[in-house]
């Protein structure tokens, strides 16, 4: 009987050992992970939105302790950035932002976001502010691209509209909103108001220092490993009240935006959506003035649904995408109608303004440059001018088939011709009429066509 029992215990103190060795790991760790998105570069859009918003889905059902946004973007579109505002100021997960690494900024929709996060950081050398979302100035006017397009040429700038001319009342209208939801955000996270007004209506940017003192963040450090120490202690309040934050030692989770919304993020950018609409319109032009060749239209379809997705996430003027298609639609007109270069000149000059009106956004990252588009009006232009080209050419070019193709050319005659006989021509032998008497030998020239009889004249060149 001793034996089974030593048995037994051994047993019972393997599995107690065992058991302890599982459980005390755990018993050390923090209460959960912390998760870390990246905003490297990016303009706030919905395909960002998405990305930061399911990231914090994520980290919450995974019971996290925390989830830092990484932040680096010149700005973007207020309906995406309210969005994200929105999830943060909800959450019942404890959301940092960090505005990293050394020399990022936080402008426009970033200030938002970070003035709403839990806690706000910020890395040596970097900025915040000119807090002026995308949707603030609603669209530009076609007087507005015009002084744009001339002031080009001119000055070599942008003009657009100038922070001193007077606003309309829509552009009022919105900028009182959004003074009044920046306001509200810094006053819900016990931060500076005042500053965060400024930064929206005179669009002031501070640095890190700066930005500490006027109490717009709430700490400053190297990395995120520092970040993550400094972390550790602080009380947050959430939704459902205050929570400590322990990160000492936690594991950190980073999350990558995946490929499918990297390229989404990339067809989004207002030039490539720019760049792939003008490709897929040639494309297209190239298939109806060739028909019957097949990959240029196929490729072009394919390159104009790709831009017209980059174009739903971007606020874009129906009346210049309208004005663009009238375009090729004169172009390909041209070609099939002599207008000796009229609808050629009125689709540069749509092509022109319609590019110029597409975009609305008054943000220069959220527009194309002017350059690229007179680029695209240039080569559409000389595109134009060598299809005219080829089909002048093709008007002035001599039959070489049927009987126009015979009047001219020179053969001999192999039976008198007086007024009938015979003569070989063009590798043939036909019969022929001539008032002019032409011997056997004699070299002859056509100068015309009867039915099946050519008539000719006498020549010295054979």
């Amino acid at each position: 009987m001793k034996r089974p029992l030593r048995l037994t215990l051994f047993i019972l103190g393997s599995a107690a050992l065992l058991t302890a060795l599982i459980i005390a790991p755990q018993a050390s760790s923090p209460t959960g992970d912390i998760y870390i998105v990246k905003i490297e570069d990016y303009v706030i859009n919905p395909v960002t939105a998405e990305y930061i918003v399911k990231s914090m889905d994520i980290a919450a059902k995974h019971d996290a302790e925390c989830i830092i946004i990484e932040l680096d973007t010149p700005g973007g579109l207020l309906a995406s950035t309210r969005d994200i505002v929105k999830a943060i100021m909800n959450s019942g997960l404890p959301v940092i932002t960090y505005i990293t690494p050394s020399g990022s900024r936080a402008g426009s929709a970033g200030v938002f976001i970070t003035l709403a996060s839990h806690v706000a950081a910020m890395a040596p050398s970097t900025n915040i502010g000119a807090a002026h979302p995308v949707n603030i100035s609603e669209k530009r006017s076609l007087d507005d691209s015009l002084k744009e397009l001339i002031d080009y040429f001119v000055k070599k700038k942008g003009a657009g509209r100038k922070p001193s001319e007077e606003a309309d009342p829509m552009e009022a209208k919105v900028m009182n909103d959004t003074v009044a939801w920046v306001e509200g955000i810094a006053s819900k996270r016990g931060r500076n108001a005042d500053w965060a007004k400024k930064s929206v209506t005179e669009s002031v940017s501070i640095t890190e220092e700066q930005a500490l003192k006027e109490k717009v963040i709430d700490l400053i450090a190297e990395d995120t490993d520092e970040l993550i120490e400094k972390l550790d202690g602080i009380a947050v309040k959430l939704p459902d009240g205050v929570k400590k934050l322990s990160t000492a030692g936690a594991r950190v989770i980073s999350l990558d935006m995946d490929l499918r919304r990297k390229i989404l993020n990339v067809l989004a950018n207002p030039t490539i959506a720019y760049i792939l609409l003008m490709l897929g319109f040639y494309g297209l032009l190239f298939e109806f003035t060739h028909p019957g060749i097949g990959f240029p239209g196929i490729a072009g379809a394919i390159v104009l649904i790709l831009g017209f997705f980059g174009l739903q996430t971007i606020p874009i003027d129906y009346a210049g995408f309208f004005l663009i298609g009238l375009a090729f639609v004169l172009f390909i007109a041209e070609v099939k109608v002599q207008s000796y270069g009229l609808l050629s000149l009125g689709g540069i000059v749509s092509m022109v303004l319609g590019s110029l009106m597409l975009f609305s956004s008054s943000s220069e990252f959220m527009r194309v440059s002017i350059g690229i588009i007179l680029s695209f009006a240039v080569s559409t232009a000389l595109i134009i001018v060598m299809l005219l080209g080829l089909v002048v050419k093709a008007y002035r070019k001599k039959s070489v088939s049927g009987k126009e193709a015979l009047i001219g050319k020179k053969g001999t005659a192999v039976k008198r011709i007086s007024p009938e006989g015979k003569v070989f021509v063009h590798g043939e032998i036909w019969d022929a009429r001539s008032d002019e008497v032409i011997k056997k030998g004699e070299g002859a020239e056509v100068t015309g066509v009867d039915g099946l009889k050519l008539i000719v004249r006498k020549s010295k060149e054979v």
